[in-house]
């Protein structure tokens, strides 16, 4: 797929963060099992990958996160959406329909461009 460094790959990875916690506030492993289960495991979200997107997240101001207990009675971080990151939810979602309708659009063409030598 695509490199780990990946601009697109960390983007995605924001935007599928700000989706999971539209429905409420989540700690950070839910976040992962809900992204791998909403994906149908193919997208395995490693905590070296999600911890770092939810810090950068929070310094955004686009989640906040309180400390609670979890359902296996462990001290979590429960993260939620700002309303910065509800607006960024929807300008982020926007803008991946518009992206991924152009890039299938794309993939599917069936006629070469006309300047192919």
């Amino acid at each position: 797929m695509f490199s780990n460094d990946s601009g697109l790959l960390q983007g995605t990875l924001e935007l599928l963060v700000l989706k999971t916690l539209s429905w409420g506030p989540m700690h950070g492993y839910g976040v992962a099992k809900w992204i791998e289960s909403a994906t149908n495991d193919v997208l395995r979200i490693e905590e070296g990958s999600l911890y770092p997107a939810l810090y950068r997240m929070t310094r955004r101001g686009w989640i906040k996160g309180v400390w609670g207990v979890s359902e296996n009675n462990r001290r979590a971080k429960y993260y939620h959406l700002t309303a910065e990151g509800k607006r960024q939810f929807q300008e982020q979602t926007s803008g991946w329909q518009r992206f991924a309708a152009a890039v299938t659009q794309a993939v599917g063409t069936v006629t070469a461009p006309n300047w192919a030598s």
